[in-house]
């Protein structure tokens, strides 16, 4: 086939060949078996086996756990300052929890795979159904599927329990459409519908290898009969049954396996989770990398500097504490090494393990808010938000792209006639079978309505033209309010149901298909026979469908409906206008519209395409162009008659979200597997795209079906290339994210076109359509990407996250053929809708309506952000201030690795002491109130671009740190210059010394952050001064007590002796100011400057040309942080 050999096709050789039920065709022919894998389906990542190595192995992989690691162990084989138990503990607990927590997760998916492998299904061999393990279908296998069961693999459609060999399936769990689909038995193999039957069977099948594209399929099927030349048939998507598919409305079918497993186009679609990482994290990593510079620098001089002070021979060896013969005779290269280990140990403290522990902790306990949030639980469904991946709150803050689904997502997926026109009359409410309703617009007013024949052709074709199945409802008991309804309408698009409800509201109702005949209700109550001889179908390029049909007078009519800019130009020019008007209107509303033609035909003119049609439909190549042909000689000179609207419900405030995540600086994007037209209608109604936005389009209609179709994507993508990179004037300054461009414009592409510029053939020479399509879609303000696969909206994901300076992106969506795109994008949403719960079950955050989006992320990920990053800049702070003392003590202890600090406040600091005010901070802090971050987007962008975590801020701290650190250290050397501190002329010890700078430390840390507490809860005074006050208790009680398990007493009454000392009470006073004096001054700068600022806003409110009809953002956005300041 020209498709298989076509470079740029999927890198999959060859065809594979199929022997239906295992029977060999015949013994002349050589038959070599092809190995294929089984149906088992893996989505977990560990097996029992491999958990703990692998598990270990991806911890060990973040920084800061292998440096732990490393510490614990030189701690464990040299002697140093320190016990191991201060960094072996803190690691095995983080190290524990996150294992309990992955194994959990995994077990979960193990728990799902095997409930799908062990599912039992009937395969037919030997001409009796045998109950088997989904896992063991072999390809070949001929199976039995029951209604409402799941196609266990992907089978080609044999024979079912209609005589007309069709079945209707649901899709919704593989491309997120509800509606059913008509597929279409072999026709020669449709009267096979027993197990009897079936195994009498000799075929084989050649198909193209495993491919991910859900709407491509080709093959033939070739069929053995004795004494007798094979048939060839061809087969297309219609004959293939794809595993995840649910059967409806048909009793039984009979299938092959054609494709098995991992092999099936729902697996290839899938794609397995990756460990997703937020960018703090990557903050996180690098600000460590820079402490650990630090620490490497520090234990450098300081090792240097022993080697200094020790080539004095005094110094190396005093009088006092002379070296042992082991010592003497050790190398010097290896007490160098092992001091520089020391002195690692020692300072150690400066990398905040506890950090770690409190970060998962943060995101573990924050993340059970947004499932509290009221305002995000959805009456309907009685259920709220629901949080799958706590890891991912704060980039929740930092989103630049949303990528969304269309249907279901944005729109409720239920749709509703609201109106129709015939012959430019309107007619929007029930007409009565005697006297008709219209209204007409301009100047057709004295029209009353259309003629009655018109009317009712109009209505026959409504009735006529579609593919919509009649589902017998089950009898009710007792007498029925409406005996005459009792079924309901089925069809591949709800649209179609809705203008068959739409027809019958005026008095034409559709009573089924039976034998190859439409049934139909008029008006008068009679019943009308049409005998059905073809089927155009719709397709996206011809953007219609048309019904060929014949009358019980015997007369041939061919119907057809489409959009407007398919069918206006196959219809007479003059018939044209007064439709036109109401159509574009209905657009302009956001209705989807459809126009509605018809024509005679001779007999001789319905032989001929009856004839071509059958031609057609046999052609192994070029199926699609020799049939799109017919079609297009068939439905010409064609006359109008009117259009239809109709709508399919938006969500709720789903323009004003839309509109609120523009104002914040997001991207919106549209992927769906919809119509172009539906999801542009849709797009424009939701305020996507504004009326002033250019849209540029790359689709099959622009680019062409013809052989230069490349070559035109090339022009048209160097066209807009020029349009909206080069013609336009540099930005200068300005917003942060400032992409909009004086004119919006608006991108929409199609499935065809997407492959086209991902994977080019080699032939074109094209390599760079990625990176000029790329650059076209970044400038466009909204892009709509329609009639995608499952697998090309996570490729658009990818593409835009690999982009430079990797923006944060987001998908959300509400069916299974969303679940690659949630995977792919850095957060996933799922929305909990009508479609399955397999969106939800793979996504990181479910919501129930789109509507909620707009919390998410402008007030919980804004909060989570501003709270995560003052968590993880504070750590890094107040570890600073911690071992910087400990450091320049060294320079006064000779370099002999003295502790400054007793082991028990070095071990207590990060996990009691400091630990708890932060922890509560993290959790509660709004330094904007949420109505205001909801009400104004714009303030999302202030914390855009990971703003708080750049280096600018995090040098800020350290600078804090480092001078902090010198002013506790230098204040209490100086109080000991005159080291007696006591009217009795008692002399302070290093104890002392270490003990006054460590409470200054604690009091200076835990202050700074009440500082910067915006929000203020019982919460957070009960930990702050709690935690001041445990660290008193705490000194009092460990230097009152003599320990027994300590060897020495060195702590013994140090603190309470300590304060007894008044000048001791003056110089932590004092201290404690002059650390925090900077942080005040800038507090009361800011806080003048935000007042100045309301005057001038009440001033300019005052004014009277501030009357506009809409605000300004700017008082709003200065009034905001004013108050801020205020909650304090």
């Amino acid at each position: 086939y020209f498709q298989r050999t076509c470079a740029g096709e999927e890198k999959r050789v060859g065809t594979r060949t199929v022997v239906v039920g295992h029977r060999p065709v015949a013994d002349t022919e050589a038959y070599v078996a092809q190995k294929f894998c089984d149906n088992r389906i893996v989505s977990s990542k560990y097996t029992l086996w491999n958990f703990l190595p692998k598990n270990l192995f991806e911890q060990f992989r973040r920084i800061a756990n292998f440096y732990f690691l490393i510490i614990f162990l030189v701690q464990v084989i040299v002697d140093t300052p320190t016990s191991p138990v201060t960094s072996g503990l803190p690691l095995f607990f983080v190290i524990t929890v996150t294992a309990i927590k992955q194994g959990y997760e995994d077990w979960l998916r193990h728990r799902a795979d095997n409930e799908v492998n062990k599912s039992n299904v009937f395969v037919v061999e030997n001409a009796k159904q045998v109950r088997k393990e989904s896992e063991k279908i072999k390809v070949g296998d001929i199976v039995e599927v029951k209604a409402d069961e799941t196609f266990p693999c992907d089978l080609i459609f044999l024979a079912s329990s209609s005589i007309d060999g069709t079945c209707y399936v649901t899709t919704a769990s593989l491309d997120g459409e509800s509606n059913f689909k008509t597929h279409y038995a072999v026709r020669d193999t449709t009267v096979l519908c027993t197990d009897e039957a079936i195994d009498t069977l000799t075929a084989t099948i050649e198909c193209e290898q495993p491919q991910p594209d859900l709407y491509k399929f080709v093959g033939r099927i070739i069929i053995y009969r004795s004494n007798q030349e094979p048939v060839a048939r061809s087969l297309g998507p219609e004959n293939l049954l794809l595993k995840g598919a649910t059967l409806k409305n048909t009793k039984k079918i009979y299938g092959v396996a054609v494709y098995t497993g991992m092999e099936t186009k729902m697996a290839l679609n899938y794609q397995g989770k990756s460990q997703k990482r937020s960018a703090v994290e990557k903050s996180i990593n690098a600000f460590l990398i820079v402490y650990l510079c630090i620490l490497l620098g520090k234990a450098t001089v300081c090792t240097t500097l022993k080697y200094v002070w020790q080539s004095n021979p005094f110094n190396d060896e005093p009088w006092y504490n002379e070296k042992t013969k082991k010592e003497r005779e050790t190398f010097k290269v290896l007490r160098m090494f092992t001091d520089f280990l020391s002195f690692m140990v020692l300072f150690n403290f400066i990398i905040p393990v506890s950090m770690y522990v409190t970060v998962e902790m943060q995101k573990f306990l924050g993340s059970f808010f947004i499932s509290w949030d009221k305002e995000m639980y959805d009456e309907e469904i009685q259920e709220g938000a629901l949080v799958n991946t706590s890891d991912l709150n704060e980039e929740l803050g930092q989103v630049e792209y949303v990528f969304t689904d269309k249907t279901g997502t944005l729109t409720e997926n239920s749709m509703e006639f609201i109106e129709c026109c015939i012959d430019g009359h309107k007619y929007k409410d029930c007409i009565s079978e005697v006297d008709g309703f219209s209204q007409a617009d301009g100047p057709l007013k004295y029209y009353g309505k259309a003629e009655k024949s018109r009317e009712e052709l109009f209505l026959r074709a409504l009735c006529l033209c579609h593919t919509v199945q009649i589902k017998e409802a089950d009898q009710l008991d007792g007498p029925t309010a409406h005996p005459e309804r009792k079924y309901t309408y089925i069809s591949s698009s709800p649209d179609e149901i809705a203008l068959v409800k739409g027809a019958e509201k005026y008095g034409f109702t559709f009573l089924g298909l039976e034998n190859d005949f439409m049934k139909i209700r008029n008006q008068k109550n009679e019943t009308e026979m049409y005998q059905l001889l073809h089927v155009l179908n719709f397709d996206p390029v011809r953007r219609r469908m048309s019904v060929i049909v014949r009358s019980s007078a015997g007369k041939l009519l061919l119907f057809c409906k489409g959009a407007d800019s398919s069918i206006f130009p196959r219809v007479q020019q003059e018939e044209i206008q007064p439709t036109k008007v109401h159509v574009d209107r209905n657009a302009m509303d956001g209705y989807r519209t459809l126009c509605v033609a018809f024509k005679e035909l001779t007999q001789k003119e319905y032989d001929k395409i009856d004839r071509q049609l059958n031609e057609a439909k046999m052609a192994l190549q070029d199926r699609e162009e020799k049939m799109a042909k017919v079609f297009d000689d068939t439905e010409a000179n064609m006359h109008l008659i009117g259009a239809t609207a109709v709508e399919d419900r938006l969500q709720e405030q789903l323009a004003e979200t839309i509109e609120a995540l523009h104002a914040a600086g997001m991207k919106v994007w549209v992927l769906t597997g919809d119509k172009m037209e539906t999801a542009k209608s849709t797009c424009y109604a939701c305020r996507l795209f504004q009326t002033s936005t250019e849209l540029l389009e790359l689709t099959a209609r622009t680019v062409g079906d013809s052989d230069r179709k490349e070559d035109r994507l090339h022009e048209l993508l160097l066209e807009y290339h020029k349009k909206l990179i080069q013609d336009v004037p540099k930005n200068r300054g300005g917003l942060k994210r400032s992409w909009t461009l004086s004119q919006e414009y608006g991108l929409i592409i199609d499935g065809s076109t997407l492959s086209l510029i991902l994977n080019p053939s080699q032939d074109s020479g094209s390599s760079n359509y990625k990176s000029i399509f790329l650059q076209i879609c970044l400038k466009c303000t909204a892009v709509l990407c329609c009639r995608m696969a499952p697998l090309q909206k996570a490729q658009i994901v990818r593409m835009v996250k690999n982009t430079k300076g990797s923006p944060i992106t987001l998908s959300i969506g509400d069916g299974a053929n969303d679940v690659s795109m949630i995977l792919e994008a850095h957060v996933g949403i799922g929305i909990k809708g009508k479609e399955g719960r397999q969106a939800s079950r793979n996504s990181d955050y479910a919501v129930p309506k789109f509507k909620h989006l707009r919390k998410l992320l402008l007030a919980h990920g804004h909060l989570y952000y501003v709270r995560i990053a003052h968590l993880v800049q504070y750590f890094f702070y107040k570890n600073l201030c911690f071992i910087l003392p400990q450091f320049l003590y060294q320079f006064f202890c000779g370099f002999s690795q003295q502790p400054l600090y007793d082991a028990a406040y070095l071990t207590m600091y990060n996990i009691c002491f400091t630990s708890l005010p932060i922890l509560a901070y993290s959790l509660l802090e709004q330094h904007i109130s949420i109505d205001t971050l909801t009400s104004d987007p714009q303030l999302y962008m202030k914390v855009s671009d990971n703003a708080m975590l750049q280096w600018r801020p995090f040098l800020y701290w350290t600078f804090l740190g480092a001078f902090e650190g010198l002013v506790f250290f230098f204040g209490v050397y100086f109080l000991f210059q005159n080291s007696s501190l006591e009217d009795n002329g008692k002399v302070f010890g290093n104890w002392t010394f270490g003990t006054i700078v460590f409470t200054v430390l604690v009091f200076t840390v835990t202050l700074k952050l009440a500082l910067d507490t915006r929000f203020w809860t019982w919460m957070n005074h009960f930990v702050i001064w709690g935690s001041l006050a445990f660290y008193v208790f705490f000194s009092f009680f460990w230097g009152g007590v003599i320990w027994p398990f300590l060897k020495q007493q060195r702590m013994y009454f140090v603190f309470a002796h300590m304060l007894t000392s008044v000048s001791t009470w003056l110089a932590i006073i004092l201290l404690i100011f002059i650390s925090l004096f900077p942080e005040i001054l800038l507090i009361v700068l800011k806080n003048i400057k935000e007042k100045n600022h309301q005057v001038r806003n009440k001033m300019i409110r005052k004014a009277p040309d501030s009357l506009s009809a809409r605000p300004s953002v700017t008082p709003l956005l200065l009034r905001t942080f004013s108050d801020e300041s205020n909650v304090l």
